[in-house]
């Protein structure tokens, strides 16, 4: 697949050009399924789709073949969704940083547990939508679409280490916002 797409890159880049809806039609609905679960409304969702795919083809001659072109295609992505979820979405959830730093590993862990319930499934799923734009991408990445934390680190820019970081402390933010949510309907 990877050869093949090269190949098909460099034959648009050389003036075959009617051959990037084939990498559309290839990619088209993993993008929107990021771009979606970063933005959470479907118009932007679209719009912003429709955006990344022709910035990647502007940028097609810059695309060095370092990594896959999904990969790269995620990266414009991800930028693309996180900037606009700045520019028109409100400063999400504010935890309390120091019961972020004192609520023990093992807590926040028991987050996969309660994807068993309902319950708690839908007040995890209202969570990950209060978390900050950057949060959230982490958050489809890494669970939702099952990237590694390598890739998830190309894809952001950021460190494997950072990544990973990151992720644990999402995972506390998470757990605090759930039980918080739990307690006030209590």
């Amino acid at each position: 697949m990877q050869t093949e797409e090269l190949e098909l890159i460099r034959r648009i880049i050389h003036g075959e050009t009617d051959l990037y809806a084939q990498l559309v039609d290839r990619h088209e609905r993993t993008v929107f399924t990021l771009v979606m679960r970063i933005i959470g409304r479907r118009e932007e969702a679209e719009e912003i789709t429709q955006d990344v795919f022709l910035k990647a083809f502007r940028q097609l001659d810059r695309f060095a073949g370092r990594s896959s072109f999904r990969t790269w295609l995620y990266r414009i992505a991800c930028n693309a969704a996180i900037s606009q979820a700045r520019r028109t979405q409100p400063r999400r959830a504010e935890i309390d940083e120091r019961r972020l730093a004192v609520l023990p590993d093992e807590e926040a862990d028991r987050m996969e547990e309660w994807a068993a319930h309902q319950e708690q499934l839908d007040a995890l799923t209202h969570a990950i939508g209060r978390l900050d734009p950057e949060e959230r991408a982490l958050v489809t990445l890494f669970y939702y679409e099952e990237r590694s934390v390598a890739e998830c680190a190309e894809i952001t820019a950021l460190s494997e280490s950072n990544v990973k970081v990151r992720l644990h402390r999402i995972r506390k933010k998470l757990y605090l916002l759930v039980t918080t949510q739990r307690d006030e309907t209590k």
